[in-house]
Formats: C-alpha cells, structure tokens, sequence
C-alpha cells in the first residue's frame, strides 16, 4: 500500500482515515478539502487545484481524500493501489459533522486550509443529508472498477468496519 486514493460522504472521516493510515505508510496526507477552500470560505479553481495535485500524484508515496470528482479523479483512481470508499449512513455523518462543528467551532480544522474556521449552515446540512449522495453511482461504479482492475479495494460502512481495516493493516 503506496497509493491511497479515499472517497465518499461529507461526515464519514475520511481525513481522520487519511491521516492514520499515512501514518502507517510514513507520508503525510493530502486534504483536497485544504486545496479547495481558501481563507474565508473562498472557493479555488479546478485549475488551481489541478495544478496542486499533480505533483504529489508522482510521489511514490501519498494518500489523498476527498471527492472532486472534476478534479483528477480518473488519474487518482488509476495511479492508486488501494481505493476506499467510506459509504457511510447519512445519519452517521450527520450526526459526525454536528459533532466535528462542536470539536473545531471558531477553528480551522486540521485537513481544512487556514482561515477556514468550522461552520454549519442550511446549505452544508442539505449536503450531507441529500446533495452529496447524488454521485453514490459513481463512486460504487469507481470502486467497483478499481477492483476489476486488480487494486485493493475497501467499501467502509461503519465505524467499526474502519477500526477492523487499520487494525489489519
């Protein structure tokens, strides 16, 4: 395990997972969340983020989390080893998210970039709860063809099926 591509929903850890297992694997995680959002809540161009990722996309080792499906999603997915999808229940999340927000409130998360301090708005919530869910197809579809190509692949559930994976790492 050199190449660690993680998708799935707003809420399911997937930089918590990111950064353990590049612990593992002695790299540091890439956020595409701290590449998307700039200081104040500004959003990046794809460009922007294009540019960013492509170098760490050479490294021998990384492991990256997020969606972005327009921003090299295909390449993510064919220079990983080991794709994840973290397919957790939108009430798990939510119910994750709300928790984060009482964590990090005032303060920019870790996996977040600088000057963008924990918030949770109506928007943010219709997110996690139904707008996020609208690409579940293509990332089963994703991981399903990860796996026919040969890659390690996991569909993560629960929490406890994420706890089983690192621990059998």
């Amino acid at each position: 395990m050199k190449r660690v591509m993680i998708f799935g929903f707003s809420g399911a850890g997937k930089s918590t997972l990111a950064r353990r297992i590049a612990e593992k694997i002695g790299t540091e995680p890439t956020h595409l969340d701290a590449l998307h959002w700039l200081p104040g809540w500004v959003e990046s161009s794809r460009e922007h983020k294009r540019n960013a990722l492509r170098p760490i996309l050479e490294r021998e080792k990384w492991v990256i989390d997020g969606n972005y499906t327009r921003v090299l999603f295909n390449e993510r997915l064919n220079m990983a080893d080991t794709v994840i999808f973290m397919d957790f229940n939108r009430f798990v999340c939510l119910f994750r998210v709300i928790k984060r927000y009482l964590n990090y409130r005032g303060r920019s998360r870790p996996d977040m970039g600088e000057g963008c301090p924990e918030k949770i708005d109506l928007e943010f919530l219709r997110w996690v709860l139904l707008d996020g869910r609208k690409n579940r197809g293509k990332y089963r579809s994703a991981i399903r063809g990860a796996a026919a190509s040969g890659k390690r692949t996991e569909t993560l559930k629960t929490p406890r099926e994420v706890k089983d994976f690192l621990n059998n790492l």
